[in-house]
């Protein structure tokens, strides 16, 4: 399945993205969570600062 969207996302406008994993780690349970979005590659750096915060 992933091989299909990878290959997809490569024909047309797909490569002017990234995919931003980011994790956090919960203070009351201590697991973690992820979260995935994808993010047009001049917008990278302001995400990951702004989402690191």
């Amino acid at each position: 399945m992933a091989k299909k969207s990878v290959a997809s996302l490569q024909k047309g406008g797909g490569k002017e993205f990234t995919k931003v994993v980011l994790t956090a780690k919960s203070a009351k349970t201590g697991a973690y969570t992820f979260k995935e979005i994808m993010v047009h590659n001049d917008k990278v750096k302001e995400v990951v600062a702004e989402m690191g915060k």
